[in-house]
């Protein structure tokens, strides 16, 4: 009897949905449509004879079949990504795509502006910019560098620190008219507040706002910081803002009894493809771009 072929796409992506629990989720981290996650699927059970995941109301999870091949097809992503990022890392070529994972804002207001001048440099080489709330991983070839504001952990990673964050509280003049400069040791008592999503309270800017603001009131929750400062331009409270955000857009900074902490910005690349030329040109226009905006992205209180 003749052994079953199958295609690592449609393994791929079995262990993609696994891991996102929903086709749509799934196809975002690969790139493809949710059509064709569906039918890489349904061509992957028929192939292999047995019903590998079970969806649910929570989302597809894997059945006993699927938990029996889950490990092994793990592996080969393993050794796939690992022949992928070994050519990568031989290729010398000064062009194709860079992948850069980075938050949404930092891009804009500082990487975009100096793209034109690198673009003008290496035209052979496309930057794919990544903004996600998830932190994709450099291991598994979902970006090819990272720009975090935690230190990533360094197993097979190159990481180094590029520069740092400042954050400060912002609210709009005629919000100021309207309920005066708040009293933090009273804990902003009388005020409403423009609050990040929950997700984000563990940040070390949003601790410190949230103890400063106890008695206030929450006005409106985004985790979008460009929602969050328009929220603040609009005169809904006070808001926790990265000082390249808040500064010079019309908002006042409020006074606190203690500056705002600073964050630390780290470039990651995975060490098997550092070397990489078109990686290496990147890495350093990211670098260098981070490092020349110094007084903006973190200036002297």
């Amino acid at each position: 009897m003749a052994e079953t072929a199958l295609d690592w796409d449609d393994l791929r992506s079995f262990l993609a949905i696994a891991r996102h629990g929903t086709q749509s989720a799934a196809a975002r981290a690969l790139g493809v449509r949710q059509t064709t996650m569906g039918r890489r699927l349904a061509g992957l059970q028929e192939r292999a004879g047995a019903l590998l995941l079970q969806k649910t109301p929570g989302g597809y999870v894997p059945t006993a079949a699927g938990e029996a091949i889950l490990g092994n097809v793990e592996r080969i992503e393993s050794e796939a990504l690992a022949i992928a990022r070994s050519i990568t890392g031989r290729d010398i070529r000064l062009e194709g795509t860079v992948r850069v994972t980075t938050i949404e804002t930092l891009a804009v207001e500082v990487l975009l502006p100096a793209l034109p001048a690198f673009q003008a440099q290496h035209p052979g080489i496309a930057l794919e910019i990544v903004a996600d709330q998830r932190s994709l991983s450099l291991t598994q070839r979902e970006a090819d560098i990272a720009i975090r504001l935690a230190r990533l952990p360094q197993q097979d990673l190159a990481v180094r620190r590029i520069g740092e964050l400042a954050s400060a509280v912002y609210a709009a003049p005629d919000y100021l008219d309207r309920h005066g400069m708040p009293d933090f040791a009273a804990g902003a008592a009388g005020h409403t507040l423009v609050l990040p999503g929950v997700e984000m309270q563990g940040l070390p800017e949003v601790a410190w706002f949230t103890a400063l603001t106890a008695a206030a009131r929450p006005a409106l929750r985004s985790n979008a910081r460009y929602i969050q400062r328009a929220a603040a331009v609009r005169g809904l409270g006070l808001a926790c803002l990265s000082r390249y955000l808040g500064d010079g857009t019309g908002l006042v900074r409020v006074p606190t009894p203690t500056p705002g902490p600073r964050r630390e910005v780290w470039l990651a690349v995975h060490n098997d493809i550092r070397h990489t030329p078109r990686i290496r040109v990147v890495g350093e226009f990211l670098a260098a771009t981070i490092r020349a905006h110094a007084g903006m992205l973190a200036p002297p209180e």
